[in-house]
């Protein structure tokens, strides 16, 4: 069933319950969107399944790259932590050169 690549929400059982306290058993299915997220360190868009109230804890926390970098790892999927790891990559990269440049400008 569907499933957020990002926070690995997934259906979940739950009992309606009405004023007569019968349950019955429901199924809660999360709303799994197919988005284009882009990346500011990769600089270009990625493609993951996911939830809408992910969405919003994305625009909340300040960008894709931020809630991808403070998302725990066990519940994210595979394409996920590939995507994650090359976030992370790039950015060392780029500290790397900013602290090569600042090397090279003292020596000068």
């Amino acid at each position: 069933m569907a499933r957020c690549e990002l926070t690995g929400k997934s259906p979940v059982v739950k009992n309606l319950v009405s004023h007569s306290n019968i349950k019955t058993k429901f199924m809660a299915i999360p709303n799994v969107q197919k988005k284009r997220l882009f990346s500011t360190a990769l600089a270009e868009f990625v493609t993951l399944k996911v939830a809408a109230s992910t969405i919003k804890s994305l625009e909340h926390s300040g960008g894709f790259d931020k809630f991808i970098l403070n998302q725990d790892e066990d519940t994210m999927s595979a394409r996920a932590l590939t995507v994650k790891r090359r976030i992370v990559r790039k950015i060392k990269a780029k500290k790397a050169s900013a602290a090569a440049a600042k090397t090279a400008a003292k020596k000068k």
